[in-house]
């Protein structure tokens, strides 16, 4: 493939240390500073490559983790390969699966992979990524080359794969096609000649397959760069959108910045490290800061929320996010801006339980009425103890709050 950025022209020590960065685990050490050490000599950039499979549409804050590695490869002066996986996304990464994974329509990853590429140009820089798609060497695949890849493996090879091993174990199944993904993944590898692959830790024995399979084919091994997993605002889980413990890059300020602010002091350092725009030496000062007893670490957890709010919408947003925090946190006030939910009464006037459940404010019944019990729940400021109430017709809105976060004006009609 065509190398193209900057050519590399800092130091390998300067690049390494960069590269460690977060970094879980260089795999070998050795060989990158090899590679690092010919580019300078050969005024070649290295290719640098990470697989996305767009099984979803939206980017949160654990995706950044390897975009953000991705962007410090750029700024050295090396080619980053932002490759979709179209193809390897019809079949499903078996990484930490306990059970098959359902095959995905292509025009759906299609259409995901379109909203993938225009969130990760937030971090990456579009003038410097070579953006592929690894259906255009997969898919024209012929039989016999199919076989030639398979023929680099061996079953007892793919058996030694934990989430593989525990299944088979079990007596649950494994697809045959499931086998194929990591061979997929790794001839990516081979048809971009990768000098250097970054995925998660999950992702490992993928990415040493993606060594091997290279070798098989006469190429020089990639050597693979592992980053850890981004546990979400929870604090225990992995970042997820179905866990609700993520931060999306699309969201409003407000809710980046809020949503920031609730992530325990404990992992305070690992955001910094690994999704905010400081550098080694400025991570390390924040590290330093913390281990101070005088520090309050609400005041650097507010630095870093400015900065994530700052890499997807500017620093004037960190501003009016910082505000609107201040506003509701500090002052105890309500948004500036709040939206309006109109109803219907039915005779009687509204019940509160079905007000609160349809303006999206409570999940549930059952979560309305725990909120109400626990005195979460005000209606014009004040706080709301009859689950039974009923909300009357007016002119006016009622101004309802559940919670610290939960506002809307909501008129009865």
């Amino acid at each position: 493939m065509t190398r193209k950025n900057d050519v590399p022209t800092r130091g390998v020590e300067e690049q390494m240390a960069v590269i460690r960065q977060g970094a879980v685990e260089i795999i070998p050490e050795e060989d990158l500073k090899r590679k690092l050490e010919r580019s300078l000599r050969e005024n070649q950039p290295l290719i640098i490559k990470q697989g996305f499979d767009p099984t979803a549409p939206d980017i949160h804050l654990g995706h950044t983790v390897g975009l953000r590695k991705l962007r410090q490869f750029q700024d050295l002066g090396h080619t980053v390969v932002f490759l979709i996986g179209d193809f390897t996304g019809m079949i499903g990464d078996p990484s930490g699966r306990s059970e098959t994974r359902k095959q995905l329509d292509h025009e759906v990853l299609m259409s995901n992979a379109k909203t993938y590429t225009e969130q990760a140009f937030k971090i990456l820089d579009p003038k410097r990524t070579v953006v592929d798609y690894n259906s255009r060497w997969l898919a024209r695949m012929e039989f016999g080359e199919v076989l030639r890849l398979t023929a680099t493996q061996t079953v007892a090879q793919m058996l030694v794969r934990d989430d593989f091993e525990k299944r088979y174990k079990a007596g649950r199944p494994i697809s045959l096609v499931e086998f194929v993904y990591p061979l997929a993944q790794g001839y990516d590898s081979v048809a971009l000649h990768a000098d250097v692959e970054i995925g998660a830790t999950e992702q490992k024995f993928n990415l040493l397959m993606a060594r091997e399979i290279q070798r098989a084919y006469g190429q020089e091994p990639e050597v693979i760069l592992t980053l850890p997993i981004l546990e979400g605002i929870d604090g225990v889980e992995k970042m997820s959108k179905s866990l609700g413990n993520y931060i999306g890059i699309t969201e409003s300020p407000e809710e980046i910045y809020g949503k920031t602010m609730r992530i325990p002091d404990g992992l305070i350092v690992k955001y910094f490290e690994l999704v905010s725009a400081l550098g080694p030496d400025e991570v390390q000062a924040v590290r330093d800061r913390l281990a101070d007893p005088s520090t309050n670490p609400s005041h650097v957890k507010r630095e870093l929320a400015r900065d994530l709010v700052t890499q997807f919408h500017g620093a004037e947003a960190a501003q009016a996010g910082e505000a609107h925090f201040n506003r509701l946190f500090v002052e105890h006030q309500r948004p500036r801006e709040t939206r309006q939910i109109e109803f219907d009464a039915p005779e009687g006037g509204f019940w509160v339980i079905k007000v609160l459940t349809e303006a999206g404010l409570c999940e549930s019944s059952s979560a309305a009425r725990r909120m109400i019990s626990q005195g979460a729940v005000r209606i014009d400021g004040e706080k709301l103890s009859d689950e039974h109430l009923k909300l009357a017709p007016r002119p006016e809105p009622y101004a309802v709050q559940v919670g610290k976060r939960g506002f809307a004006d909501i008129l009865i009609r």
